[in-house]
């Protein structure tokens, strides 16, 4: 672990730990929507090889991701909407 001083000459210690891979994995969702881009991601963030990481992604897939078995449309009437008027208005002027 490496030591750094501070401006006070205490010494502290920084740890260093990686992300487990369920938090590169999110992380690697997050930033990228194919699997590959995903795996390549998360085998940087964990340093490990995508080989390694690539079943694990796929595990994972989110199922949002995946193509959705049944989609449902709502209309939505305009008799329920609610009108708002805004006005602006002049900044007050401090007299000084």
């Amino acid at each position: 672990m490496p030591t750094v001083r501070n401006k006070h000459g205490a010494r502290s210690s920084i740890r260093f730990e990686p992300p487990t891979l369920d938090e590169a994995i999110f992380a690697a969702q997050g930033l990228a929507d194919d699997v590959k881009g995903q795996t390549e991601i998360a085998s940087m963030l964990m340093g490990l090889p995508e080989d390694e990481v690539r079943a694990a992604v796929l595990k994972a897939v989110r199922p949002a991701a995946r193509a959705p078995s049944r989609l449902s449309i709502v209309p939505r009437s305009t008799a329920g909407r609610q009108i708002v008027v805004v006005e602006r208005r002049a900044p007050r002027m401090i007299m000084r």
